[in-house]
């Protein structure tokens, strides 16, 4: 069984940075792309950051608001992936999640990801 595992995740203050990690297990994900979304109170779920399968040419996508701050990346050989954020704001208080998807082209709607981590809280102090 398919299953996303996050880590990461907790209290940081303005300016601070923090790691989310999502490991994969019960399939092979290193083809299909992955993605880390968020979700805030009394807003809808954002896209954060989206990276395509292993040998398929997709670079890297951002969400504008993280763009320069958050850095998407996968380790294959640990079946991780990785979201390091720099410079945390108030504004990315939210619970993350990773997901994966049956597709090699990371997308931005939540719907094309069928597979999720179990959600990991990131607070950002003012």
């Amino acid at each position: 069984q398919a299953q996303l595992v996050q880590s990461g995740g907790g209290l940081v203050q303005t300016g601070g940075s923090l790691t989310l990690s999502c490991v994969a297990s019960g399939r092979t994900f290193s083809s299909a792309a992955m993605a880390w979304f968020r979700l805030a109170p009394e807003k809808e779920r954002e896209f954060v950051a989206g990276i395509g399968g292993v040998g398929w040419s997709d670079l890297p996508k951002y969400a504008d608001s993280v763009k320069g701050r958050f850095t998407i990346s996968r380790d294959i050989a640990e079946k991780t992936l990785y979201l390091q954020m720099t410079n945390l704001q108030p504004g990315d208080t939210a619970v993350y999640h990773c997901a994966a998807s049956d597709g090699h082209i990371a997308q931005v709607m939540a719907s094309s990801y069928g597979y999720w981590g179990q959600g990991t809280q990131v607070t950002v102090s003012s």
